[in-house]
């Protein structure tokens, strides 16, 4: 079945506000299309995302991953597709219902011994679960493969994000050449977050199109500070003016 979501994945090198980027993503999918279904999965092990967009997460994909695998390993004698069906089954139970959106947190990484049926079953249900939705936000690693291998091959929209360092710039080139590789994407869009001299902006050495440059944002980082979600930011924030300006030339808003 053809999936009719929008998937937006946002990647890049860590500690640039990738996270920050996605749940603005996120909040202003939500405010602009108050009637369409939107997802955001959490996929990288920190789980950032939830606390960005005030959410509490008590399941991950992770935990049910990990009781199926405790299943097996302690000679339950389920049936191998009485468990993934089990699995499919709480897979909405780690789903959690925000107004308007949905949001899903993958958990750490794969732990050591290979389960290659549990780990594609649970991606092929993600895959069924987003064709639910008309939007699909994933914060991922840094990389792609992870987001390939655990979440879903099919990304219509990546967007990476970078600050103004040599080495930003170097991770979303890599992310770029690994992603021409494993994914099949439509569009393809870089956000310079953090900017410190605009006048640099045009010199950055990115292998995308760059689609904003956002200035360090002190209310945003004030918003920060107090514990508030990326949801109480006041409009006028620089970071979500940037983030929206993103959207906008990649033809998301």
């Amino acid at each position: 079945m053809e999936n009719k979501a929008k998937i937006l994945t946002v990647a890049g090198k860590g500690g640039v506000g990738k996270t920050s980027i996605c749940a603005c993503i996120v909040r202003l999918l939500a405010e602009k299309y108050p009637d369409k279904k939107i997802l955001a999965i959490d996929a990288d092990p920190a789980v950032g995302l939830s606390v960005a967009l005030g959410v509490d997460v008590k399941l991950t994909l992770d935990d049910i991953r990990q009781s199926i695998v405790d299943s097996v390993e302690n000679g339950d004698t389920k049936e191998a597709l009485e468990l993934l069906s089990e699995a499919r089954f709480r897979m909405f139970d780690a789903l959690v219902e925000m107004p308007g959106f949905a949001f899903l947190a993958i958990g750490r990484p794969e732990s050591s011994g290979c389960y290659c049926k549990v780990n594609s079953y649970l991606k092929e249900v993600i895959g069924i679960l987003a064709n639910s939705f008309d939007y699909v936000v994933i914060d991922g690693e840094a990389g792609i493969e992870q987001i390939q291998r655990r979440v879903m091959e099919k990304v219509t929209h990546l967007l990476l994000i970078t600050d103004q360092s040599k080495k930003g710039a170097q991770v979303i080139t890599t992310i770029k050449q690994v992603a021409d590789e494993l994914i099949s994407y439509e569009k393809i869009g870089c956000i310079i977050n953090r900017v410190t001299n605009p006048e640099l902006v045009e010199l950055t050495d990115s292998p995308v199109e760059i689609l904003s440059a956002i200035p360090a944002d002190n209310t945003f980082a004030a918003n920060d500070i107090k514990g508030r979600s990326v949801m109480e930011l006041p409009a006028d924030s620089v970071m979500l003016k940037g983030v929206k300006e993103a959207l906008h030339k990649i033809e998301i808003l």
